[in-house]
């Protein structure tokens, strides 16, 4: 009976093994037909708005949606870049986000190493004050900064939309001190040995290692500046001053009479490539700068 149990043992082990890999097969079809389908969910206001921007103006709110246009209307990118004033909208959204990430790198980099690295008895009282403005929603401060601006004579200038950069964000200080505590502080001294001072110290060696956490942020400033609407609409009254993201709400009914939406759709989309692009190429920094806030939140 042993001898038989043992047979049927070692005829059913191949058995099972074929069994828990159809399983795991099974496991991995559906863990990647849920994600596919996840994918195909959120992508579909992009292919919508890429099918819109070529459709002729009667087909794009037809019911059911018409997915492909029965004519493509390439010439809709070639009134982009002619009738609508595409490049001076670039232009002025460059000059408001290349001065926000110089001004909210330089500002946040020098915060957090004077937590970091400088230590007296105020530190962690004024640290703690720091990480609390994270709390303050925007809306609450929206009047009081318009009122200041407004006394400034900065309304309808780019300066609201900067200067508060140069002040760095609760969020930037956080993860970048953090991050600098776990810098060994025996390579501050080695090169205060070799006649280095704090301000060499930061520029050769901190900040190369921090390089991940300031990529992150710097994708986040440039994100959030090239796609802010709300300060734009708030500051700006001259149109030769708007940015994109006014430049395209300038298209709507209310401020030209009648609405292009093929227009409009190609507007969108390509004001949206070099945020996919900026991803696309600062996703090995990006995604290392998540990890490292992440185990630092932690």
């Amino acid at each position: 009976m042993s001898r038989n149990n043992a047979v049927a043992t070692e005829k059913g082990t191949p058995v099972r093994r074929q069994s828990t890999r159809l399983m795991r097969n099974i496991r991995l079809v559906l863990r990647y037909a849920v994600l596919t389908m996840g994918a195909v969910l959120f992508l579909l206001p992009l292919i919508w708005t890429i099918s819109g921007s070529l459709k002729p103006p009667g087909e794009i709110f037809t019911v059911p949606i018409r997915w492909i246009p029965s004519d493509f209307q390439w010439d809709t990118y070639v009134r982009l870049f002619s009738v609508f004033p595409f490049w001076i909208y670039v232009k002025n959204t460059l000059i408001i986000v290349a001065s926000a990430l110089i001004g909210q790198l330089a500002s946040s980099v020098l915060v957090a190493y004077g937590f970091a690295r400088f230590r007296h008895r105020l530190n962690g009282p004024l640290f703690i004050l720091v990480l609390s403005t994270m709390m303050i929603p925007g809306q609450v401060t929206m009047i009081p900064q318009y009122l200041i601006y407004k006394e400034l004579s900065w309304i309808d200038t780019y300066l609201p939309l900067i200067v508060p950069n140069y002040f760095a964000a609760a969020i930037n200080i956080f993860l970048l001190r953090q991050f600098m505590l776990t810098i060994p502080k025996e390579l501050d001294e080695s090169a205060k040995i070799d006649g280095a001072n704090s301000f060499g110290i930061l520029v050769r060696i901190i900040m190369p290692m921090c390089l991940p956490i300031l990529v992150t942020i710097g994708i986040w400033t440039i994100n959030s500046n090239w796609n802010d609407f709300m300060g734009p609409l708030i500051y700006l009254s001259t149109p030769e001053k708007y940015t994109l993201q006014m430049g395209i709400y300038n298209l709507n009914a209310g401020r030209q009479g009648l609405t292009d939406y093929g227009l409009m759709f190609a507007a969108s989309l390509v004001t949206l490539l070099p945020s996919l692009l900026l991803f696309a190429f600062g996703q090995k920094y990006f995604m290392s700068g998540i990890k490292i806030g992440g185990a630092l939140k932690g």
